[in-house]
């Protein structure tokens, strides 16, 4: 039941150990067949190579980073995006939303001022320029870059005072209060998504971290998977939860194919255990039992599966009180069966000391290769034997009556 490499006493190996891969291991520990020549040999372990890269480049559903690798195409109805334009403005990239920005307030000043440009124009403004006899709707615009100038001083309430409306006419007054509500509604609008695009809790993400494995040890006499999460900040996550799921193709039974189909997998959900206070790196346990879909799965198993773990770590950031997702994703080349993870923590001048630098570190320890299934079986099969011959030697011991 157990490998012949695990150690008996879970000593701590150095950390270039700790960070290597159980199938590295496994493929450096197996010798290359003798006899065979140099030639087949090395075409043997081209072809291992090329296994390895493949599996190691396939694709990825959520990226370590936590970035969905899905896109969305042939979308028909693109107006339902427009009906929803705060959002929309806010999810696009830095360099379109500036773009936006910028010509929300170009586009208006060039607009209005083109239309107090035709005013002047029609009123007789332009021809009148320096006539003192003319009572101009708009003083001092002659031309289209000194309506642009009134426009863009109206607008953004600069007022340098050789420009302005007079009341000789309506029209005047009418547009300047248009263009004082349009350039307000503007203002909270870009104003608005300025804020909400900087103080995103996306970044915040940044500063939660996983573990670049997991790993499958026992704990309490049980199979578990298992990796670490950690905040790097001061400021902690306020209800802090953790969910995990397991994206996996399958076949149901009548022949339909389900690609990418999405199981939870029990963190605690049940005890409690999901919620966390993440003050210092904590590990996260998955117990592998009846329900759970590694319950019949082997090291050896393990090796031939292909499958995806989804982390979805959520809370509550203290300084905005705004809701941050941070994601990590863990495929089967990524699963040490038979390890666990360094301690981290210490006591120092009377306070815990946290080592982010032994984060990734993990130690191999005594694991059984089989299943989760076939041990409990097993188990179950030594009780059994146990209960038998305690009823044997029961029944022998009994005194004989006459």
């Amino acid at each position: 039941w157990y490998p012949l490499h695990a150690l008996s006493v879970p000593n701590i190996p150095t950390s270039a150990r700790g960070r290597t891969s159980a199938r590295g291991s496994a493929a450096a520990a197996v010798p290359a067949p003798e006899g065979l020549p140099s030639r087949c040999r090395k075409l043997l372990e081209e072809d291992s190579a090329a296994v390895q890269a493949g599996r190691r480049q396939r694709q990825r559903y959520v990226t370590k980073v936590g970035k969905c690798q899905v896109n969305l195409g042939n979308i028909q109805e693109k107006k339902r995006f427009l009906s929803d334009i705060f959002t929309t403005i806010v999810d696009l990239k830095y360099r379109w939303f500036l773009f936006v920005f910028m010509m929300c307030y170009i586009v208006t000043w060039v607009v209005f001022g083109t239309i107090y440009l035709f005013d002047a124009w029609v009123r007789g403004d332009v021809w009148h320029r320096g006539d003192p006899d003319w009572q101009p709707c708009i003083e001092n615009v002659d031309g289209f870059v000194s309506a642009l100038l009134f426009s863009v001083e109206s607008q953004r309430t600069i007022g340098y005072g050789s420009r302005m409306v007079t009341a000789n006419c309506a029209e005047g007054v009418i547009l300047l209060m248009a263009q004082s509500i349009v350039g307000s509604m503007i203002d909270a609008l870009m104003v608005g998504c300025m804020f909400v695009k900087i103080s995103r809790p996306k970044k915040r993400a940044q500063t939660l971290i996983f573990s670049k494995n997991c790993v499958i040890s026992r704990r309490d006499e049980k199979l578990c998977l298992m990796f670490r999460v950690g905040d790097l900040r001061e400021s902690h996550m306020v209800d802090a939860k953790i969910r995990a799921k397991l994206i996996k193709s399958r076949q149901t039974a009548e022949g339909e194919f389900i690609p990418l189909e999405q199981s939870e997998l029990n963190l605690g959900y049940d005890t409690g255990e999901d919620r966390l206070f993440l003050v210092e790196p904590q590990i996260i346990c998955h117990v592998i039992d009846c329900r759970s879909p590694f319950w019949d799965m082997s090291a050896e198993s393990l090796r031939r599966e292909q499958f995806e773990i989804i982390i979805i770590l959520e809370g509550i950031v203290e300084a905005t009180g705004m809701t941050c997702q941070a994601r990590t994703s863990y495929t089967e080349d990524e699963i040490l069966w038979g390890y666990r993870f360094e301690p981290c923590m210490s006591l120092e001048k009377g306070a815990f000391h946290v080592d982010y630098s032994r984060f990734e570190l993990t130690f191999e320890v005594q694991t059984p290769v089989a299943s989760a299934k076939e041990l409990h079986e097993l188990r179950e099969l030594e009780q059994q034997e146990h209960s038998t011959l305690s009823l044997y030697w029961d029944h022998l011991l009994q005194p004989c009556v006459p």
